[in-house]
């Protein structure tokens, strides 16, 4: 058999990135699940609970937080909603642009994110290390 070709090599590893991909994602959902959460949830929240404190909640505009979970702006939104609906954060209008929306963690979404931090970061932990 011919050796691979420097392209089937890196189609490979695209491959095994896409899977490994998918077996952490499958891996999040079943552990957050008993949560209340899915992978993407979680996600939403890490992102709004970076830089918050007690006294301090920060808060981001829709845009900020789909760059970062890699989710479509719509898909982001319905998530939201679910989120603000299950009160775990909350919306309000972006004073620098009244056409935009922030979004930033409740007290209920800090405590929660809290109690599910160490169960997500031990799923990363066994998937992604060797």
């Amino acid at each position: 058999m011919a050796a691979k070709t420097a392209e089937q090599a890196l189609v490979d590893q695209w491959r095994d990135i896409l899977a490994l991909h998918s077996r952490t994602q499958c891996e999040l959902d079943r552990a957050l699940h008993e949560h209340g959460l899915c992978a993407s949830d979680f996600e939403v929240l890490d992102v709004l609970a970076e830089d918050a404190t007690a006294q301090c909640v920060r808060s981001y505009r829709v845009q900020e937080i789909a760059e970062r979970v890699h989710l479509s702006q719509s898909a982001l939104s319905r998530l939201i909603a679910r989120l603000e609906k299950d009160g775990l954060v909350e919306r309000g209008m972006c004073p620098e642009d009244r056409r935009g929306v922030r979004v930033g963690l409740t007290a209920r979404g800090r405590a929660l994110h809290g109690r599910v931090l160490p169960v997500q970061r031990a799923v990363l932990t066994r998937m992604l290390t060797n």
